[in-house]
């Protein structure tokens, strides 16, 4: 369990806004749109106030939703917050000083920031539909609740790659990731968290981890869970560069670093991703947390501006032979939030 404070802080709000947008050649607007694509959660915060906020497929504002893949991003935040404890010294160290278990396998060699930056080299895939995937067999360990079944299944791949030298997405790095941060800090990734974050930020709801084995690592990647409004609160912490109240969490320039490109993304699922980063997903503007059936974090710093779209899409072999792009769809939406929150900026100007 990822513990909140004694004092949760309520995020003020402003004036609501309604964005619409065409597709399909109709026009559509906020629950269309829900209703179009299986959403169960919106919320847009502009200048720190919420503008829109809405719940659907039965959610309640203080229903923990998964986060499916967007702890991903969060884990990297979280490790920014140790190397400004001092618990981590670099970025750059290896792991297998943290994971000594890797040691003699295709880890060695391989360093934080490349598993930040999916960037190992060790052979991965991360086909889901596929039962004798890597992934497959990642989450096989983790429904048997092997201890150490992980890190024993990661040592045994083999090198694809030079480290460093080419992007493919992994799941099992961020575990080890969360593994090393976990070793660093000397205390449970939930803890660590709640200390770091969800605490001083005034959280509305403790959120948890789910652990690899009973009283085993948390998995730092995947199958998180909280509520709709602290998903905004940790991009609104994002957003203002890992600062609270005054108070720096996150090294100077680490959220500028986690938003720089180290790697093309090959053939993106999505329209608006262009590159990765610190397990951020990098676009024309925006940082994004992406997750598996449709979670995403949206940031667009330079426009004070955090959108968080939660979704149950449909997944093979469940699609329907008609269905949309609805990614594609969410994206347009969140362009349209991003117009209506420009235009009422212009109309906040004074004369």
């Amino acid at each position: 369990m990822i513990a909140r404070g004694p004092n949760p802080r309520e995020l003020p709000r402003g004036t609501e806004i309604a964005p619409v947008y065409v597709a399909a050649g109709r026009e559509h607007d906020v629950a269309s749109f829900m209703d179009r694509n299986v959403m169960v959660g919106i919320l847009v915060i502009h200048r720190g106030r919420i503008v829109l906020e809405r719940y659907g497929l039965g959610l309640q504002e203080h229903d923990r939703w998964s986060t499916m893949s967007t702890v991903k991003s969060m884990t990297a935040m979280l490790v920014g917050a140790a190397v400004q404890d001092g618990a981590i010294k670099s970025i750059d160290d290896p792991l297998t000083d943290y994971l000594p278990a890797l040691r003699d396998s295709a880890y060695e060699g391989v360093t934080l920031r490349h598993v930040m930056t999916m960037s190992s080299g060790v052979r991965w895939t991360e086909v889901y539909p596929d039962r004798n995937s890597d992934v497959n067999r990642y989450s096989k360990s983790l429904a048997d609740k092997v201890p150490d079944g992980v890190l024993k299944l990661m040592a045994s791949l083999p090198r694809a790659h030079p480290p460093g030298s080419t992007f493919l997405y992994n799941s099992g790095d961020t575990f080890l990731l969360g593994a090393a941060l976990t070793r660093a800090v000397g205390r449970k990734l939930a803890d660590y968290m709640s200390e770091k974050v969800w605490r001083p930020a005034g959280m509305e709801c403790d959120a948890f981890y789910t652990l690899e084995s009973d009283g085993g690592q948390e998995i730092g990647g995947s199958r998180a869970g909280m509520v709709l409004r602290d998903f905004g609160r940790f991009a609104e912490f994002v957003r203002n560069d890992g600062v609270i109240d005054g108070t720096r969490v996150l090294p100077e320039g680490w959220v500028e670093a986690a938003a720089t490109p180290a790697f093309v993304v090959p053939a993106p699922s999505v329209p608006d991703i262009t590159h990765y980063g610190y397990s951020w997903w990098l676009g024309d503007g925006v940082m994004a947390a992406l997750g598996h059936a449709g979670q995403r974090i949206d940031i667009f710093r330079d426009e004070d501006l955090s959108v968080v779209t939660l979704a149950a899409l449909p997944q093979p072999p469940y699609v329907p032979a008609t269905d949309h792009d609805r990614r594609a769809e969410i994206v347009t939406f969140t362009q349209a939030v991003r117009a209506a929150c420009a235009a009422a900026n212009r109309e906040s100007r004074p004369a």
